[in-house]
């Protein structure tokens, strides 16, 4: 790699972590983004020269551009960097890249990555090895979501855009597989063979969820894959839960480990039960796993508790699949409350468009649901479609139905709901600025 890099979208989940792996390598990072300002602040913090504007001017002295997977070719900064001859590369190639360099650990499905690799991050760190990290957020009580480490890094490995089609890691964890990104892969079908060939591509071991269908389907493909969970080959036992933590045991036939975390749901315990089986696969004492997962504390915006509210306990949850809002709900139930409220925003036009009905069929567990507006995430909208394509599917489900086109209509229809214990706020777009909302009322 080159000396200066520049990253264009460099606030994303995924680059910032790019710049903070690069600037622990040595290498002078600047980059640019319209995206968060506490993002870009931070990154200022860490060394980084940052920009809110766009323009070839950045280029200046640079030995390699980055870019995220939502820059098109017609990016003036990509434009100018081809007619100066400057090395250019895709997030996905610079995957690649990095893992023929180093040794890496990878943590993949279409939800619960983030928090899997957070927790795989704790066990390393627990462990005899130096891991680095590369995951879309940071790890609480532990440091910021890029971090270089001499013996290899644990890495999220992110399926939208394509971006692992060329990654092949040493080891990795295959947590799930759901509809989504289908804009790119156009089918479910097309999804689960992308999954297929990256766990092809991993030169050591591979460790998969066998509750998930998905999952299971490619990793009974694969010669000796090992299966968590019901009929694989560790088994998921003794499982308690409260309102604020999780205990169970991994067994395998005469072997078992107990394991607390203090986050709970049983998603969570499925997602440490896999990482965790990994962890031993590649080396990891049971006393560094048994430490590590202890110590996660959850990641940001997964089942996060906001405060109080009227007397209605507030969280806030980035899930926005149906699976995950499933998981979501469920945990709540498995925690204690018995009635729930949600204020669910879809997010990106294609996906709501594909997922409308299957969003709202998961959401028909809750007391009452606000379907908020779509978070287009800079997509296009040429059917003008709302968030009434999930609200009109769950009102026909769910009597307890209202489409809330701003903020203002939103406080009406939470002051005229009561009889909840919690309310739980479901979105990846910017559902957290309601929340703030809430709590400054």
């Amino acid at each position: 790699m080159s000396q200066r890099v520049h990253i264009i979208g460099i606030a994303g989940a995924g680059m910032s972590g790019v710049a903070r792996l690069l600037v622990g390598q040595g290498y002078t990072v600047s980059g640019c983004d319209f995206g968060s300002f506490s993002v870009l602040e931070a990154l200022a913090e860490s060394g980084i020269e940052v920009s809110i504007e766009h323009g070839p001017q950045h280029l200046d002295g640079v030995d390699l551009l980055l870019w995220s997977p939502a820059i098109p070719p017609t990016h003036p900064e990509r434009l100018r960097a081809a007619e100066l001859g400057i090395a250019s590369m895709d997030r996905a190639t610079f995957l690649a890249k990095l893992g023929s360099e180093n040794r890496l650990i990878g943590v993949t499905g279409t939800h619960g990555k983030t928090s899997a690799t957070s927790m795989l991050a704790w066990i390393m760190h627990e462990s005899e090895f130096e891991m680095g990290r590369l995951l879309g957020a940071e790890v609480r009580g532990l440091g910021p979501n890029g971090q270089y480490g001499p013996d290899g890094l644990v890495v999220e490995v992110d399926e939208s855009f394509g971006t692992f089609s060329q990654v092949a890691p040493a080891a990795l964890a295959l947590l799930n597989i759901e509809a989504d990104h289908l804009d790119y892969y156009g089918n479910i079908q097309a999804l689960e063979t992308a999954f297929q060939e990256l766990t092809q591509r991993v030169t050591g071991p591979v460790v998969y969820y066998n509750n998930d269908p998905g999952a299971r389907r490619v990793g009974d493909t694969l010669d000796g894959a090992v299966g968590v969970g019901a009929g694989g080959d560790w088994q998921i036992e003794g499982i308690e839960l409260d309102r604020h933590t999780a205990h169970f045991e991994l067994v395998s036939g005469d072997r078992s480990i107990a394991l607390s975390l203090q986050v709970t749901g049983r998603h969570n315990i499925a997602n440490a039960a896999v990482v965790a089986v990994l962890a031993h696969k590649i080396g990891v004492s049971d006393e560094a796993i048994i430490r590590g997962l202890s110590k996660f504390q959850g990641s940001p915006r997964r089942f996060e508790f906001r405060g109080v509210h009227r007397g209605m306990d507030i969280y806030e949850d980035y899930a926005h699949l149906p699976g995950e809002i499933e998981a979501t709900l469920a945990a709540a139930r498995d925690a204690g409350y018995e009635r729930v409220g949600v204020v669910f925003q879809p997010h990106r036009i294609s996906r709501t468009k594909a997922l409308a009905t299957e969003l709202a069929a998961a959401l028909t567990s809750a007391a009452w649901v606000v379907v908020t507006d779509i978070y287009d995430a800079g997509e296009e909208n040429a059917d003008q479609v709302t968030g009434e394509l999930v609200a009109a599917p769950l009102r026909e489900l769910h009597g307890e139905v209202v489409y809330s086109t701003d903020m203002t209509t939103l406080w009406e229809s939470l002051s005229e709901r009561s009889e909840v214990e919690a309310i739980f706020f479901l979105g990846a777009g910017d559902v957290a600025q309601t929340i703030r909302g809430l709590e400054n009322e």
